[in-house]
């Protein structure tokens, strides 16, 4: 029994060197010297004489000189290695004979073929070119283009059938388009096997733009030498009469074919398709019209090419806009490498898939129809074990990836791109299986036995339709597909390595800005606590009782807050004179604070200047209330201020309606900080005279602590006179404070404001467990207990209709719950003006 073989061993055949011509023209091989050092056996025929006559013999003893010198004028035109020059109508021996030649250098030989013109009265090739590119650029979509092209050239050709064959990805062809004789049994749609058509015949189709056989059934003419060549080595890839493979015409003979001519469809330099000519009889076509076929074929290809172009570049551009937007908006995205996976939905708009799955930092991110997620996991690491940093790409995945066969219902193609310089995070689009009927002329499968022909193939016989259901594919992916995905690969890659040099130039600066921030927190802490330790010392000399020096400190020591509370509100921005007046007269005065008239521009203190302005205030606002006008129920402050020319602020402060004045005996820290602050610290001018019917005072702020403003912002720190009414409390209270010294504050306050009882709790679990032993009637909570929160404890206390308020040293910035808003919000330190106005809210 003879060994099975498929039609792969066609692949071993050396068509190239055939060593035999068709016998329709004659082949002469020249060396440099123009010496006839090979021929073909049939030479004699259109010279005469004898092959003996011809061999080893110079070119000019068997041609004319007009034929010698026309061969050596095409001879200097010959660029490149697959370059062939034409020349129509030349009389080799002035006979009168006319020839049409075809001249190629294979390798060191110089190659001649001739063939007899054939005279076609009334025929422009020139002219019939044009006018058929003229009529299928009138066509629109690829399919009619192919049909008219078919057409056109079956209309120059005169060959019975006519067809465009596109060769797929996997080497199989398909005939798209076909124009067939009355009769003929359709070709349009039918697939033939990769092996219908050899690798070396498909490079050489690749290289040789037109092929013809005129006869199947005529003899070759073999090739013969003188003893120092051997023709039987001649390669004679770009020779326009090469004799045929045995096995193709075999083929042909089978499929009923009597002559054939192929003209090759390229894209971008790769073998696309064919035009396959087929005729049932012998038929020769002139040399001439033989070239128009071939440059009707080159238009054709490159009109195929820019169409194709066309569709690619509207693809590839629509995906390079959106690239573009998302470069944009990854700029704009938190800098992190999970930027990348909230652009999903982009990323399938730019190729088109089914699905797709995104694997970042350890992480499956999956859109749509894919595997799932153990499945892509498993195909990740394949495909980083055999195509690391790599795009990869299949339509048929359980062809490349075994496992990929259990999911390939769901995704029978993938594209993969690696988006990690490690071979570690990637991006896999996902195409669904198509599942297609394609219709074969004859079993592609099929295994056939050595035949007459010895150790090669004998070609199948069988054409007829045979009909495969093709599972387990995807759409193919195209070029265009890959180059997007090789631009999408850059770009993640440049906005991974963006976004990490980000993060970390941005972790390094957040670094140097909480250092920055704690060495300033942590020198204005110093300054503040040597400032209170300064007030305490000062107060303590001049205090009568302790009574008094509790007073008189906790008083200072509340206007700094008011000032700090009301620089902090601005972000630590110039904050409104008007508003520092306001406050310390509210805070005095409470509805009686319309004894003090202010009038001025509206002008903002740098936040240094607010701080130092607002002791000196606040010390002239406490002697005014003790001593001076506002001591008396008919006394008056007048607090005026202006820009000077060169835009210091100057401060006029004028009492009247008052007892009489007496300067003061001794001078204490209060009229130092009214007589010192502003000098010392700003840099500007103070003076306070204590004039009988009242005290006068003149401040001036240097220009670069003044800004002047529109409008202000903020609301005076007033009591009004529904103030004074607060709801006093009852029953017991509850206090959730972390620092005892603040807690044991607030409790004085909470007793004075009419609490019977009050507990106090440092933690969550002592405030919900202090609730649960007895349920208060009010409550105050300090937002943060270091590691936590209380705002637990006011969800309980909400949900059993306690009322209570929050205090914190954020103010309305502090991060309060929506359900909890309601709670009125007071800063520290706590003092029972605060509370009181809190518990005024709470009670409207």
């Amino acid at each position: 029994m003879n060994e099975p073989v498929n039609l792969t061993n066609c692949d071993r055949e050396p068509i190239h060197v055939p060593g035999r011509v068709q016998p329709f023209g004659f082949l002469l091989v020249l060396v440099s010297d123009f010496t006839v050092c090979m021929a073909s056996e049939n030479a004699p025929d259109y010279l005469g004489g004898d092959l003996g006559g011809l061999l080893q013999r110079p070119l000019a003893a068997v041609l004319s000189a007009a034929a010698v010198t026309a061969i050596r004028t095409r001879v200097d035109y010959l660029s490149g290695p697959d370059a062939v020059e034409r020349v129509f109508g030349v009389d080799l021996q002035g006979h009168g004979r006319l020839f049409d030649l075809a001249i190629h250098f294979s390798g060191a030989y110089l190659v001649v073929e001739a063939e007899p013109s054939l005279i076609e009265p009334g025929v422009n090739s020139g002219e019939l070119v044009r006018l058929m590119l003229g009529r299928i650029r009138k066509t629109t979509g690829m399919m009619d283009l192919a049909q008219e092209a078919a057409r056109q050239l079956k209309l120059l050709t005169g060959f019975d059938r006519v067809m465009v064959y596109r060769f797929h990805p996997d080497g199989s062809g398909e005939v798209i388009a076909e124009t067939a004789g009355s009769g003929l049994e359709p070709f349009l749609g039918l697939h033939y096997p990769a092996s219908d058509i050899p690798r070396q015949a498909r490079q050489l189709y690749q290289r040789n733009w037109l092929r013809i056989i005129a006869d199947i059934n005529a003899a070759p003419s073999p090739l013969l030498s003188t003893p120092a060549h051997n023709a039987g080595l001649l390669d004679l890839s770009m020779s326009v009469l090469r004799a045929v493979s045995p096995v193709h015409i075999e083929y042909l003979r089978n499929m009923g074919v009597g002559a054939s001519m192929s003209v090759s469809i390229l894209r971008d330099g790769k073998l696309w398709g064919l035009f396959a000519c087929h005729h049932y009889s012998p038929r020769h076509l002139s040399f001439e019209k033989r070239t128009a076929a071939e440059l009707f074929g080159q238009m054709y290809s490159w009109l195929l090419e820019a169409r194709e172009r066309e569709t690619d570049i509207a693809y590839e551009t629509r995906a390079h806009q959106i690239q573009e937007r998302l470069i944009e908006r990854a700029a704009a995205q938190a800098h992190s490498k999970r930027a990348i996976l909230e652009f999903v939905a982009d990323y399938r708009q730019m190729i088109a898939c089914d699905g797709i799955a995104v694997w970042s930092d350890d992480e499956t991110t999956l859109d749509g129809e894919t595997p799932t997620e153990a499945e892509v996991q498993d195909l990740i690491g394949f495909i980083n074990r055999t195509s690391p940093g790599r795009i990869c790409a299949s339509a048929e995945i359980a062809k490349v990836y075994a496992a990929g066969e259990a999911f390939r219902d769901r995704a029978a193609g993938f594209l993969a791109i690696p988006i990690s310089r490690a071979p570690r995070d990637c991006l896999i689009f996902f195409r669904r299986e198509v599942l297609r009927s394609v219709n074969w002329a004859g079993d592609p499968n099929k295994m056939y036995s050595e035949g007459p022909l010895g150790a090669r193939l004998t070609p199948r016989k069988s054409f007829e339709l045979w009909q495969q259901t093709v599972a387990g594919q995807s759409q193919p992916w195209t070029t265009a597909d890959l180059r997007i995905a090789e631009s999408l690969r850059v770009t993640l890659l440049e906005v991974i390595l963006q976004l990490s040099e980000l993060a970390a130039r941005e972790r390094r600066g957040a670094q140097e800005r909480q250092e920055l921030m704690i060495a300033e927190l942590n020198h204005r802490v110093r300054n503040i606590l040597s400032l209170v330790r300064g007030l305490v010392a000062q107060s303590k000399d001049t205090a009568t009782s302790m009574e008094e020096f509790a007073a008189v400190l906790g008083g200072r020591i509340q206007a700094l807050a008011r000032a700090h509370d009301q620089i902090t509100n601005l972000n630590w921005a110039p904050v409104a004179l008007r508003h520092l007046l306001e406050s310390e007269a509210g805070a005095y005065l409470g509805s009686r604070a319309g004894r003090v008239r202010m009038e001025g521009p509206d002008v903002a203190l740098d936040p240094k200047a607010f701080a130092t302005l607002a002791l000196v205030v606040h010390e002239m606002m406490t002697n005014s209330a003790k001593y001076g006008a506002l001591a008396d129920s008919t006394g008056q402050v007048q607090v005026l201020w202006r820009l000077d020319p060169g835009s210091s602020l100057v401060i006029d402060w004028k009492e009247s309606g008052g007892p009489p004045v007496q300067p003061p005996s001794r001078r204490g820290f209060g009229t130092t900080i009214i007589e010192r602050s502003v000098p010392f610290d700003l840099k500007g001018d103070a003076e306070i005279r204590f004039d009988l019917l009242g005290v006068q005072a003149r401040f001036v702020i240097p220009a670069n602590f003044v800004q002047v403003v529109p409008t202000m912002t903020g609301a005076p720190s007033r009591l009004s006179p529904e103030d004074e009414r607060a709801p006093r409390l009852s029953g017991a209270a509850l206090i959730v404070e972390d620092n005892l010294i603040i807690a044991m504050g607030a409790e004085v306050i909470l007793l004075e404001l009419g609490a019977r009882h009050v507990d106090t709790a440092a933690s969550v679990n002592q405030a919900l467990k202090a609730i649960e032993r007895a349920v208060p009637s009010f409550a105050l909570l300090d937002i943060n207990l270091g590691a936590e929160s209380s705002l637990p404890v006011g969800h309980r206390l909400k949900e059993l209709g306690v009322p209570f308020m929050f205090a914190t040293g954020y103010g309305e910035r502090a991060p309060i719950p929506a359900e909890l808003t309601d709670a009125p919000v007071i800063q520290k330190p706590y003092t029972r003006e605060l509370v009181e106005k809190a518990l005024a809210k709470m009670a409207t």
